[in-house]
């Protein structure tokens, strides 16, 4: 995958460090002396600590894509607790072992302080607790995937046909922007759609984060394209291997199968969450939608109907006054995490759409925009 994703992955298995310990204090100072036990703990970890927890990752997360806040110099380390709390930053050592150190001092003064209720000392192989995140992390340049999205660079701007579809010209190409619209009002207009509206504005973000909005984007799982599409998904929207790259091509597919995904999802999420308020309910079932693309909607179904894995669901559907729509969707993977295959790069991919909207949303051109009422 591109590089944007390598840092997901790294901040995801930290996440999984950080939470393996900071359940710890309501069990008193004890470290824990296997990581296993970390699924355990994040179960049994009170439904409340989801409170503003997506923004709180947001908050960090764009301090690493945009190389903003504490994340000025590459050369630093953040430190934030299991509720994505920032408590505090280091500059790194002149190696490994001096910057472990550095963060051991700090995490024991955080707990001397009465910061965090305990904390654990991190060594090779072993993460600490607080959470420390570098600040040096491989991503993707969101100013230039925008840019190439908007078809800034004549280069970056495309035309052609896809089955009844037909965009723009050679003479006069249009932006991938543009080519997302055109796709998504089409089929809507043959009401073969039933998507939320904010769904074409998730989808964006979702090239950015998938590809960087490139159109020849290859993972090593054999994901290709802006939407990186699987080997399967291609072959269920009967795309040849010729035109595995067509831009319109992954778009119409993407959305044919994020109305699939609704139409399995929509039954059950009404029945548990179809008492919310109008824009709360309609901002969580798209944030399902983009999780449902990312891990599957099986997944995401079980967490609303299964016996075991429903519990959170239960609890955010009858306290939801207290959460956003962001908590809930984070809430119902975090508080489930370990099962059915359910890992830590489902909790960012979601936060990472939403930072890549809200990039798309600051430009010129589409701040003013209906597009852009849904961010």
């Amino acid at each position: 995958m591109i590089r944007f994703l390598k840092s997901l992955r790294h901040l995801a298995w930290a996440f999984i460090l950080t939470v393996t310990t900071a359940a710890m204090a309501q069990e008193g100072e004890e470290a824990l002396s296997d990581d296993r036990d970390w699924t355990r703990i994040v179960r049994t970890s009170p439904y409340w600590v989801s409170q503003g927890v997506f923004e709180n990752i947001l908050t960090i997360r764009r301090w690493v894509l945009k190389e903003s806040g504490y994340c000025t110099s590459a050369d630093r380390h953040i430190i934030f607790d299991m509720r994505g709390q920032f408590l505090a930053w280091i500059s790194d050592g002149n190696n490994r072992e001096a910057t472990q150190h550095l963060l051991n001092k700090t995490r024991r003064s955080l707990h001397d302080k009465g910061r965090v209720d305990t904390w654990v000392p991190g060594d090779a192989g072993q993460t600490g607790y607080p959470f420390a995140l570098s600040c040096d992390q491989p991503h993707v340049n969101i100013d230039e995937a925008v840019a190439r999205y908007l078809g800034t660079l004549p280069g970056d701007r495309i035309w052609g046909a896809w089955d009844d579809l037909s965009f723009a010209t050679s003479g006069q190409p249009g932006a991938l922007h543009d080519a997302l619209i055109y796709v998504s009002e089409y089929r809507n207009s043959q009401n073969r759609l039933s998507l939320p509206e904010a769904l074409p504005l998730y989808l964006a973000g979702q090239i950015l984060i998938e590809s960087g909005a490139q159109a020849r984007a290859h993972s090593r799982a054999d994901a290709r394209g802006i939407l990186q599409l699987s080997p399967a998904a291609l072959g269920d929207c009967e795309i040849a291997s010729e035109n595995t790259w067509h831009r319109l091509a992954q778009i119409d597919c993407a959305l044919r199968l994020m109305n699939q995904n609704a139409r399995n999802l929509e039954p059950v999420f009404q029945q548990r969450f179809g008492h919310l308020p109008d824009s709360k309910r309609n901002r969580l079932f798209s944030l399902l939608l983009i999780q449902a693309y990312h891990g599957g909607v099986g997944r995401v179904q079980a967490l609303l109907e299964d016996p075991v894995l429903s519990k959170p669901a239960e609890y955010f559907a009858a306290n939801h006054e207290r959460f956003t729509a962001g908590d809930i969707a984070f809430g119902l993977i975090f508080h489930n995490l370990g099962r059915d295959r359910l890992g830590l790069a489902s909790l960012y991919y979601v936060a990472d759409v939403q930072l890549a909207t809200e990039a798309l949303c600051r430009t010129p051109r589409l701040k003013p925009t209906e597009f852009c009422e849904w961010k």
